[in-house]
C-alpha cells in the first residue's frame, strides 16, 4: 500500500463527551452540513484546519499610510508611470463611501466602490464578477475588514483592491478592532459563505472546540526532541495558531508543526531503509562485464565523467551483497538510458535477467528500439511487455521471461501483471521513476524475490528520473534510497538558445527555420491540442499542419506526429524524420519522453504559455542533442507583451510569464525545477497520491530545506538509537506514523 497518509487522519477520536458540530452554537444542521463539504466534521477537523493568514490589528494601516507606502520608487517595475504593487496581502478597516456598477468594453459588468477610514484619502475596491452580490452586501456607511493585495497608479494617484476579501464589523467595534490583538483569518469557501458561516462564526466555532477538544490530542514527539529543538508542545502551537498572542508565536507554533510532519515523515523512511538492510537477501555480483565493455567500446561517443562516477556507484551497489535501492537523477539529455543499459549488461553478465519499465508504451517502444540499436548482433535478448501487445506476440515474450532466455525485458505497467513469472531478475530500472507509485516498486520488487529457484532473493532497483528535484525534495520524496547525480552534459551539446517570441513575430521565426533547414538541420513546430477546440482557446497540430505544409513551408517537408495516431502511424513517422525525410516535424507533446534526433536542431512551440514548466523544459531537451547550436522559441499571445516585463493581475498569467521568463533565462534542469516546485507546489509537480509523498499542511518542501535536513537526521538518529521503538516514550509517535502512513514499509522496519 502507497504511503499517502489521511489528511484527517493523526489526531484520537473525538470522546463522546465533545459535541458534533452542529451542536456547536450558531452551526446547527444547515451549516454542519456546509461545514462537512469542506471536511469539518468532528471539533478534532476544525483544529487542524489552522488560518491561512492573519490581522494583526495593532499594525493594520491607515489607507493614508498605505497609499504612502505604495509611493515608495523601489515598488515601481521600469519608470514611475506604471503600476506599482505591494508584494504581501494587507488588511485595513474601512466604511462604504460610494457604490457604482458600470458597463466596461463589450458589456462587462463591474462594481466600482470607494471606501474611506477617516484619513482624509480614499480607495477604491473594483468587482467583476457577483456584481449583484457585492452591490447588496457593500451598503454605504457599512464598515468592513477589507484584505486584499492593493495597487497604486501614479498617473491617478489612485490605490485600487481587485475582488479583496471582506468582513463586516460592527460601528460598535471598530474601535475595539483598531486597538486589539491578533486576528486568524481562516478559508472561507462560497459554500460556507452561503450557508451563513462567516468570519466572525468560523473563529467563534474553533475557539469552543479549542476548549472541548485540545486536552484529547496526543503528543506524539518525545520530550527529548522537544528538549533538544527547543520546540512549543502541540497544545500550545494550536492554540497559538488559532488564538495567537502575537505573530512571533505563530511563527513558532508553525515551525513546530512543520517540523513534527517532516519527522514523522522521515521516520518512516528511515525505517523503510532499516528495513533493507539485509546481507543475506541480496545478489552479490561481479564487476566484470564483457558485454558492458564491448559497447562501451563502440560508443560513437566518450562517457562523461559524471556518467562514469555514476557507474561505479551503481555497480559499487551491486557488487556489495546488499539489495540496490538507487536514485538515478539527470536533466534531459544527460546519458541516463546508456548508463542504465551499462549496469543491466552487467548483471546479464552475472547470470541474472534485467527489465526496465516506462511509464508509457510510446516511450517503452523507444527503448526497445534503441537497446536493440546499441546491441547490435550480440546474444543478447530484448523482449517487450506492453498491454497493447498482439497475444501472440505476448506469449512469446511470456515464454522467454520465464524460461530466463529473455536476458532484457522492456515493458511498462504489464510488467507486473499477474501472468508474468521472471526467472532469476537481478536489477528492475524504473524511468521516469514520478510517474509510478511505492506500490508498483513494491510488486516488481516482490516478483522478483519469487524468480529465484533457490530462494527469495531482492533485486538490485534503479529509479531514473529525467525530472531535475531539488536536494531537499529528493531526499524527502526518496529518502529510502541512495542518489547519483548526472551533472554534466556531454562534451558536443551547447546550450540551447531559448527565446520568447510573440505571434506577430511568427514570420521571423519561420524564415529563420527556412534558413537552418537549407543548412542541412531540422525543426519541431509544436502545438498544444491535437485538433481545434471550441473549448480551448489554443492552436491545434492537425489544423496549422495544413497551414503550414501548403502555405508556410510549401517548398519544405512537413510531417504530422501526435497521440491519436496508432503506433504504426508515429513509428513510422518518427523513423521518417530521423532518416531526414521530413525537414519540419509538426507534433503535439507526445515527442516529450520520445524522439533523439541530433540533426533537429529548432524547436517552435505555439501557445507556450499553456505549458507547464517541467514540460516545456522536457519539450525543449528534444533539441540540443547534436553538435550543432539548437535554437528554442517560444510563441505567445501579442498581449503578454505588456506583461513579460512587468507584473500581472491575474494569478495564472503572472505564473505563465515567470515560466517563459526562466526557460528564457536558463537551461539548468534543476533551477528550472525549483521555480516549477515554487509555482505549483510538490504535489501538483509530482502527484502526491501517485509519488508516495505526504500532502503537507504545514512543511514547504522549496523554502523548509533546513528544516527538512534537521528532521531527517533526528528520525534516523532515533531509530539508530531505538531501531524498534519499544521504548515508552517512542509509543507516541511510532501510534502516529502507524495511523498516518497504514503501515505502509513502515511494520517491516520497526
Amino acid at each position: 500500500m502507497q504511503s499517502v497518509p489521511n489528511p484527517n487522519k493523526g489526531l484520537e477520536s473525538a470522546p463522546a463527551r465533545i459535541l458534533p458540530l452542529q451542536y456547536v452554537k450558531g452551526v446547527g444542521p444547515r451549516r454542519a452540513e456546509a461545514l462537512a463539504k469542506e471536511g469539518l466534521v468532528t471539533p478534532l477537523d476544525v483544529l487542524m484546519n489552522v488560518p491561512r493568514g492573519y490581522v494583526d490589528r495593532t499594525a493594520a494601516p491607515s489607507i493614508s499610510a498605505l497609499l504612502e507606502q505604495c509611493r515608495a520608487p523601489d515598488l515601481w517595475i521600469g519608470d514611475a508611470s506604471h503600476i506599482a504593487r505591494v508584494s504581501s496581502e494587507i488588511s485595513i478597516v474601512a466604511s462604504i463611501a460610494d457604490v457604482r456598477q458600470k458597463t466596461v468594453g463589450k458589456g462587462r459588468a463591474m462594481l466600482d466602490v470607494t471606501i474611506s477610514d477617516g484619513s482624509d484619502v480614499s480607495a477604491q475596491l473594483v468587482f467583476w464578477n457577483n456584481t449583484q452580490y457585492y452591490s447588496k452586501l457593500l451598503k454605504e456607511g457599512k464598515t468592513f475588514l477589507v484584505s486584499g493585495m492593493p495597487e497604486y497608479d501614479p498617473r491617478r494617484g489612485q490605490l485600487t483592491i481587485h475582488h479583496p476579501e471582506l468582513e463586516e464589523i460592527d460601528a460598535e467595534d471598530v474601535e475595539q478592532f483598531r486597538t486589539g490583538a491578533t486576528l486568524p483569518k481562516y478559508s472561507l469557501t462560497q459554500g460556507l459563505r452561503a450557508s451563513g458561516v462567516n468570519m466572525r462564526l468560523m473563529r467563534a466555532i474553533v475557539e469552543h472546540t479549542l476548549e472541548q477538544a485540545l486536552a484529547d490530542i496526543v503528543e506524539p514527539l518525545p520530550a527529548s526532541v522537544i528538549h533538544e529543538r527547543s520546540l512549543m508542545s502541540k497544545h500550545e502551537a494550536l492554540r497559538e495558531l488559532h488564538t495567537p498572542t502575537s505573530l512571533a508565536h505563530v511563527d513558532r507554533a508553525r515551525n513546530r508543526m512543520k517540523y513534527e510532519e517532516l519527522f514523522v515523515f522521515e521516520l518512516l523512511l528511515a525505517a523503510r531503509r532499516r528495513s533493507r538492510r539485509n546481507p543475506e537477501a541480496g545478489l552479490l555480483m561481479q564487476s566484470k562485464s564483457a558485454h558492458a565493455r564491448m559497447l562501451i567500446e563502440t560508443l560513437p561517443y566518450t562517457l562523461t565523467g559524471a556518467q562514469r562516477r555514476v557507474i561505479r556507484e551503481i555497480v559499487g551497489d551491486m557488487t556489495s551483497g546488499l539489495p540496490m535501492n538507487r536514485l538515478l537523477q539527470g536533466d534531459v539529455g544527460s546519458g541516463k538510458t546508456i548508463v542504465a543499459l551499462l549496469c543491466m549488461l552487467n548483471a546479464v553478465d552475472n547470470g541474472y535477467q534485467t527489465l526496465i519499465m516506462a511509464p508509457t508504451e510510446l516511450l517503452a517502444e523507444q527503448h526497445l528500439h534503441g537497446i536493440r540499436r546499441m546491441l547490435g548482433e550480440t546474444d543478447i535478448t530484448v523482449v517487450q511487455l506492453v498491454g497493447g501487445q498482439k497475444k501472440k506476440e505476448r506469449n512469446e515474450s511470456l515464454s522467454l521471461i520465464a524460461s530466463g532466455e529473455a536476458h532484457i525485458v522492456v515493458g511498462t505497467h504489464a510488467l507486473f501483471e499477474s501472468d508474468v513469472q521472471y526467472h532469476k531478475l537481478g536489477l528492475i530500472v524504473i524511468d521516469e521513476q514520478h510517474r509510478f507509485g511505492v506500490a508498483q516498486r513494491a510488486e516488481l520488487r516482490r516478483l522478483g524475490r519469487a524468480s529465484h529457484p533457490d530462494g527469495p532473493r531482492t533485486p538490485h532497483i534503479l529509479v531514473m528520473s529525467a525530472t531535475p528535484i531539488p536536494r531537499t525534495l529528493s531526499m524527502t520524496l526518496y529518502g529510502d534510497l541512495d542518489a547519483s547525480v548526472i551533472d554534466e552534459m556531454p562534451a558536443n551539446r551547447k546550450p540551447i538558445k531559448t527565446r520568447i517570441e510573440f505571434e506577430s513575430q511568427l514570420n521571423s521565426v519561420h524564415q529563420f527555420i527556412r534558413s537552418e533547414v537549407h543548412a542541412g538541420r531540422q525543426a519541431y513546430v509544436v502545438y498544444p491540442l491535437v485538433e481545434k477546440s471550441e473549448k480551448i482557446e489554443a492552436k491545434s497540430a492537425v489544423e496549422h499542419y495544413d497551414l503550414l505544409r501548403e502555405t508556410t513551408f510549401a517548398d519544405l517537408r512537413v510531417g504530422l506526429l501526435h497521440g491519436q495516431m496508432n503506433w504504426t502511424e508515429k513509428e513510422a513517422t518518427m523513423h521518417a524524420f530521423l532518416n531526414k525525410e521530413f525537414d519540419i516535424l509538426v507534433s503535439t507533446t507526445v515527442i516529450e519522453v520520445g524522439i533523439d534526433v541530433a540533426n533537429a536542431s529548432i524547436m517552435l512551440i505555439e501557445n507556450a504559455e499553456r505549458f507547464g514548466l517541467s514540460q516545456l523544459h522536457q519539450l525543449r531537451g528534444r533539441v540540443g542533442r547534436g553538435a550543432d547550436q539548437s535554437y528554442c522559441f517560444l510563441a505567445t499571445k501579442d498581449h503578454f507583451r505588456y506583461h513579460v516585463n512587468r507584473p500581472s493581475s491575474s494569478e495564472d498569467r503572472a505564473k505563465s510569464i515567470v515560466r517563459l521568463k526562466t526557460m528564457e533565462e536558463t537551461t539548468d534542469g534543476f533551477h528550472i525545477a525549483e521555480v516549477d516546485l515554487r509555482l505549483r507546489g510538490p504535489g501538483d509537480v509530482l502527484g502526491v497520491r501517485q509519488s508516495g509523498l505526504p500532502e503537507f499542511r504545514f512543511a514547504d518542501l522549496v523554502s523548509d530545506a533546513a528544516l527538512i535536513m534537521i528532521a531527517r537526521d533526528d528520525a534516523f538518529a532515533l531509530l539508530e538509537k531505538d531501531p524498534h521503538l519499544r521504548l515508552p516514550e517512542h509509543q507516541p509517535v511510532k501510534n502516529e506514523v502507524l495511523r498516518l502512513f497504514d503501515g505502509a514499509g513502515f511494520l517491516t522496519g520497526v
